[in-house]
Protein backbone atom coordinates (compact mmCIF):
# COMPACT_ATOMS: atom_id res chain seq x y z
CA UNK A 1 0.00 0.00 0.00
CA UNK A 2 1.61 2.94 -1.18
CA UNK A 3 2.20 6.17 1.01
CA UNK A 4 2.72 4.19 4.02
CA UNK A 5 5.62 5.52 6.32
CA UNK A 6 6.44 2.24 7.78
CA UNK A 7 7.88 -0.42 7.98
CA UNK A 8 6.51 -3.99 7.94
CA UNK A 9 7.29 -6.39 10.63
CA UNK A 10 9.57 -9.51 10.27
CA UNK A 11 6.63 -12.05 9.54
CA UNK A 12 6.42 -12.10 5.75
CA UNK A 13 2.85 -14.02 5.06
CA UNK A 14 -0.24 -10.88 4.32
CA UNK A 15 -2.58 -11.02 7.07
CA UNK A 16 -5.53 -12.27 4.13
CA UNK A 17 -2.44 -15.44 3.62
CA UNK A 18 -2.51 -15.68 7.23
CA UNK A 19 -6.50 -15.69 7.98
CA UNK A 20 -5.97 -13.12 9.91
CA UNK A 21 -7.60 -9.81 10.53
CA UNK A 22 -6.27 -6.21 9.82
CA UNK A 23 -6.68 -3.75 12.33
CA UNK A 24 -6.44 -0.21 12.62
CA UNK A 25 -5.62 1.77 15.46
CA UNK A 26 -5.51 5.65 15.98
CA UNK A 27 -3.13 7.06 18.78
CA UNK A 28 -1.02 3.97 18.51
CA UNK A 29 2.38 5.13 19.15
CA UNK A 30 2.36 5.35 22.78
CA UNK A 31 0.63 4.55 25.92
CA UNK A 32 -2.96 2.84 25.56
CA UNK A 33 -2.90 2.46 21.75
CA UNK A 34 0.35 0.80 21.75
CA UNK A 35 -0.66 -1.82 24.81
CA UNK A 36 -3.54 -2.61 22.36
CA UNK A 37 -1.32 -3.06 18.72
CA UNK A 38 0.34 -5.59 21.08
CA UNK A 39 -2.30 -7.52 21.83
CA UNK A 40 -3.38 -8.05 18.63
CA UNK A 41 -0.30 -8.18 17.26
CA UNK A 42 0.15 -11.44 19.76
CA UNK A 43 -3.46 -12.75 18.65
CA UNK A 44 -1.94 -12.96 14.91
CA UNK A 45 -3.51 -10.12 13.38
CA UNK A 46 -2.15 -7.57 11.31
CA UNK A 47 -1.89 -3.99 13.09
CA UNK A 48 -1.97 -0.61 10.89
CA UNK A 49 -0.36 1.69 13.23
CA UNK A 50 -1.59 5.44 13.15
CA UNK A 51 -0.59 8.82 15.07
CA UNK A 52 0.55 12.51 14.38
CA UNK A 53 4.40 11.66 14.04
CA UNK A 54 5.65 11.42 10.55
CA UNK A 55 7.95 8.85 11.45
CA UNK A 56 7.23 5.71 13.72
CA UNK A 57 9.25 6.49 16.78
CA UNK A 58 11.57 3.99 18.20
CA UNK A 59 8.86 2.20 20.35
CA UNK A 60 6.92 1.31 17.48
CA UNK A 61 10.20 0.14 15.25
CA UNK A 62 10.87 -2.35 18.04
CA UNK A 63 7.50 -4.59 17.40
CA UNK A 64 7.61 -8.17 15.61
CA UNK A 65 4.97 -9.52 13.87
CA UNK A 66 3.05 -7.83 10.71
CA UNK A 67 2.55 -4.25 11.20
CA UNK A 68 2.93 -0.76 9.21
CA UNK A 69 2.92 2.68 10.39
CA UNK A 70 0.95 5.83 8.63
CA UNK A 71 0.60 9.22 10.01
CA UNK A 72 -2.89 10.36 10.65
CA UNK A 73 -4.31 13.20 12.41
CA UNK A 74 -7.86 12.09 13.47
CA UNK A 75 -9.43 16.04 13.13
CA UNK A 76 -7.80 15.68 9.50
CA UNK A 77 -10.54 14.91 6.86
CA UNK A 78 -7.77 15.00 4.19
CA UNK A 79 -5.58 12.17 6.00
CA UNK A 80 -9.06 9.73 6.62
CA UNK A 81 -9.68 10.01 3.03
CA UNK A 82 -5.92 8.99 2.31
CA UNK A 83 -6.33 6.32 4.69
CA UNK A 84 -9.44 5.10 3.24
CA UNK A 85 -7.96 4.70 -0.52
CA UNK A 86 -4.84 3.42 0.13
CA UNK A 87 -6.80 0.45 2.91
CA UNK A 88 -8.77 -1.89 0.84
CA UNK A 89 -9.82 -4.30 3.70
CA UNK A 90 -10.56 -3.54 7.52
CA UNK A 91 -11.50 -6.02 10.01
CA UNK A 92 -11.19 -3.72 13.52
CA UNK A 93 -11.22 -0.15 13.59
CA UNK A 94 -9.49 1.00 17.07
CA UNK A 95 -10.80 4.61 17.50
CA UNK A 96 -8.18 5.54 20.69
CA UNK A 97 -6.75 9.26 19.86
CA UNK A 98 -7.44 11.29 23.07
CA UNK A 99 -6.84 13.99 24.61
CA UNK A 100 -7.72 15.50 29.04
CA UNK A 101 -8.31 19.20 29.08
CA UNK A 102 -9.11 19.70 33.38
CA UNK A 103 -10.30 22.64 35.18
CA UNK A 104 -13.89 24.62 35.86
CA UNK A 105 -16.14 25.33 33.01
CA UNK A 106 -15.52 28.96 33.66
CA UNK A 107 -11.78 28.30 33.43
CA UNK A 108 -11.69 26.32 30.52
CA UNK A 109 -11.29 28.00 27.23
CA UNK A 110 -13.41 28.12 23.93
CA UNK A 111 -10.28 27.24 22.28
CA UNK A 112 -9.93 24.03 24.74
CA UNK A 113 -13.42 23.28 24.05
CA UNK A 114 -12.96 23.06 20.44
CA UNK A 115 -9.69 21.05 20.81
CA UNK A 116 -11.05 18.37 22.83
CA UNK A 117 -14.42 17.93 20.36
CA UNK A 118 -11.64 17.84 17.55
CA UNK A 119 -10.19 15.22 19.10
CA UNK A 120 -12.56 13.18 21.35
CA UNK A 121 -15.35 13.30 19.39
CA UNK A 122 -15.43 14.37 16.07
CA UNK A 123 -12.02 12.25 15.39
CA UNK A 124 -13.65 9.32 16.22
CA UNK A 125 -16.55 10.53 14.50
CA UNK A 126 -14.38 10.78 11.17
CA UNK A 127 -12.90 7.15 12.13
CA UNK A 128 -16.30 5.63 11.99
CA UNK A 129 -17.95 7.22 8.95
CA UNK A 130 -14.54 6.40 7.04
CA UNK A 131 -14.55 3.15 8.02
CA UNK A 132 -17.85 1.58 9.00
CA UNK A 133 -18.90 0.73 5.79
CA UNK A 134 -16.23 -0.91 4.92
CA UNK A 135 -15.28 -3.11 7.75
CA UNK A 136 -16.01 -6.75 6.87
CA UNK A 137 -19.68 -8.82 7.96
CA UNK A 138 -18.25 -9.91 11.98
CA UNK A 139 -15.93 -7.17 12.61
CA UNK A 140 -15.49 -4.80 15.14
CA UNK A 141 -15.64 -1.54 16.28
CA UNK A 142 -13.16 -0.04 19.10
CA UNK A 143 -13.44 3.30 20.76
CA UNK A 144 -11.65 4.22 23.70
CA UNK A 145 -13.78 6.24 25.91
CA UNK A 146 -13.50 6.99 29.76
CA UNK A 147 -14.92 6.02 33.18
CA UNK A 148 -15.86 9.78 32.70
CA UNK A 149 -17.93 8.79 29.81
CA UNK A 150 -20.25 6.88 32.52
CA UNK A 151 -19.74 8.75 35.84
CA UNK A 152 -19.23 12.77 36.05
CA UNK A 153 -17.07 14.41 38.59
CA UNK A 154 -16.38 18.32 39.09
CA UNK A 155 -13.98 19.98 37.07
CA UNK A 156 -13.86 18.15 33.79
CA UNK A 157 -16.87 19.47 31.79
CA UNK A 158 -15.19 19.32 28.91
CA UNK A 159 -13.41 15.37 29.20
CA UNK A 160 -16.66 14.18 30.72
CA UNK A 161 -18.90 15.90 27.64
CA UNK A 162 -16.91 14.07 25.21
CA UNK A 163 -16.20 10.84 26.62
CA UNK A 164 -19.91 10.34 27.39
CA UNK A 165 -20.55 11.62 23.90
CA UNK A 166 -18.32 9.07 22.65
CA UNK A 167 -20.14 6.11 24.83
CA UNK A 168 -22.96 7.18 23.25
CA UNK A 169 -21.90 7.00 19.71
CA UNK A 170 -20.93 3.30 20.10
CA UNK A 171 -23.72 2.31 21.75
CA UNK A 172 -25.59 4.05 18.77
CA UNK A 173 -23.16 2.13 15.87
CA UNK A 174 -23.43 -1.20 18.08
CA UNK A 175 -27.55 -1.03 17.40
CA UNK A 176 -26.87 0.10 13.49
CA UNK A 177 -24.26 -2.62 12.62
CA UNK A 178 -25.06 -5.82 14.65
CA UNK A 179 -27.16 -6.76 11.98
CA UNK A 180 -24.06 -7.59 10.00
CA UNK A 181 -22.14 -8.67 12.72
CA UNK A 182 -19.99 -5.73 13.26
CA UNK A 183 -20.37 -5.20 17.36
CA UNK A 184 -19.18 -1.67 18.24
CA UNK A 185 -17.10 -1.81 22.20
CA UNK A 186 -16.41 1.25 24.22
CA UNK A 187 -13.81 0.68 26.94
CA UNK A 188 -13.88 2.53 29.82
CA UNK A 189 -11.45 2.61 32.25
CA UNK A 190 -10.74 5.06 34.97
CA UNK A 191 -6.92 6.94 35.52
CA UNK A 192 -4.50 4.53 34.22
CA UNK A 193 -0.70 5.24 34.00
CA UNK A 194 -0.67 6.31 30.15
CA UNK A 195 0.33 9.22 28.02
CA UNK A 196 -2.52 10.99 28.67
CA UNK A 197 -1.24 13.07 31.45
CA UNK A 198 1.34 15.09 28.30
CA UNK A 199 -2.20 16.06 26.77
CA UNK A 200 -3.48 18.29 29.59
CA UNK A 201 -4.09 21.97 28.36
CA UNK A 202 -2.49 23.90 31.76
CA UNK A 203 -5.17 26.40 32.10
CA UNK A 204 -5.77 25.22 35.44
CA UNK A 205 -2.50 24.55 37.01
CA UNK A 206 -4.31 23.00 40.07
CA UNK A 207 -6.45 20.63 38.25
CA UNK A 208 -4.20 19.46 35.63
CA UNK A 209 -1.59 18.35 38.98
CA UNK A 210 -4.30 16.72 40.57
CA UNK A 211 -5.04 14.49 37.00
CA UNK A 212 -1.51 13.90 37.26
CA UNK A 213 -1.29 12.58 40.48
CA UNK A 214 -4.18 10.03 39.72
CA UNK A 215 -2.31 9.09 36.70
CA UNK A 216 0.89 8.81 37.77
CA UNK A 217 -0.03 6.66 41.10
CA UNK A 218 -2.43 4.12 40.30
CA UNK A 219 -1.35 0.80 40.18
CA UNK A 220 -2.99 0.26 36.63
CA UNK A 221 -0.89 0.46 33.88
CA UNK A 222 -2.10 0.82 30.07
CA UNK A 223 -1.06 -2.86 29.12
CA UNK A 224 -3.34 -4.09 32.11
CA UNK A 225 -5.95 -2.26 30.81
CA UNK A 226 -5.03 -3.30 27.07
CA UNK A 227 -5.27 -6.96 27.97
CA UNK A 228 -8.70 -6.96 29.65
CA UNK A 229 -9.89 -4.90 27.07
CA UNK A 230 -9.00 -7.07 24.18
CA UNK A 231 -11.30 -9.83 26.30
CA UNK A 232 -14.12 -7.56 26.10
CA UNK A 233 -13.74 -6.74 22.59
CA UNK A 234 -13.13 -9.82 21.78
CA UNK A 235 -16.65 -11.48 23.80
CA UNK A 236 -18.41 -8.18 21.87
CA UNK A 237 -19.23 -6.06 25.04
CA UNK A 238 -20.22 -2.98 24.20
CA UNK A 239 -19.70 -1.42 27.57
CA UNK A 240 -16.27 -2.66 28.81
CA UNK A 241 -15.08 -1.25 32.62
CA UNK A 242 -11.77 -3.15 32.57
CA UNK A 243 -11.37 -1.97 36.12
CA UNK A 244 -12.99 -2.33 39.74
CA UNK A 245 -12.90 1.25 40.07
CA UNK A 246 -14.99 1.73 36.98
CA UNK A 247 -17.33 -1.02 37.45
CA UNK A 248 -18.26 0.07 40.79
CA UNK A 249 -18.86 3.66 40.12
CA UNK A 250 -20.86 2.74 36.61
CA UNK A 251 -23.14 0.27 38.69
CA UNK A 252 -23.43 3.13 41.58
CA UNK A 253 -25.02 5.54 39.54
CA UNK A 254 -27.28 2.67 38.08
CA UNK A 255 -28.50 0.87 41.16
CA UNK A 256 -27.57 3.70 44.11
CA UNK A 257 -28.39 6.74 42.16
CA UNK A 258 -29.02 9.24 45.53
CA UNK A 259 -26.24 8.17 47.87
CA UNK A 260 -23.93 8.67 44.04
CA UNK A 261 -24.90 11.97 43.55
CA UNK A 262 -24.49 13.40 46.96
CA UNK A 263 -20.68 11.84 47.16
CA UNK A 264 -20.31 13.78 43.41
CA UNK A 265 -21.97 17.03 45.42
CA UNK A 266 -19.32 16.72 48.24
CA UNK A 267 -16.01 15.79 45.70
CA UNK A 268 -17.76 19.40 44.33
CA UNK A 269 -17.77 20.93 47.27
CA UNK A 270 -14.69 20.11 48.32
CA UNK A 271 -12.56 21.08 45.06
CA UNK A 272 -14.35 24.33 45.05
CA UNK A 273 -12.78 24.70 48.94
CA UNK A 274 -9.53 24.23 47.87
CA UNK A 275 -9.80 26.80 44.90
Amino acid sequence: MSGFLSRRGRAGASAAEAGSRRVLITGAASGLGLALTREFLALGDEVILTDVHAEAPAEVRSLTGRWTYRRLDVTSDADWESAAAEIDRLDVLVNNAGIAVGGPIDITSMAAWHRIVEINLLGVVRGCRTFAGRISDGGRIVITASAAGLVHAPQMSAYNATKAAAVALGETLDAELRHRGVSTSVICPQFFQSGLADSLSGEDAQSDEMARKLLSKTHLTSEVIARRAIRGIEARRVVITPDAFATFAWYSKRFTRVPFLASTRLIGRFTARRG
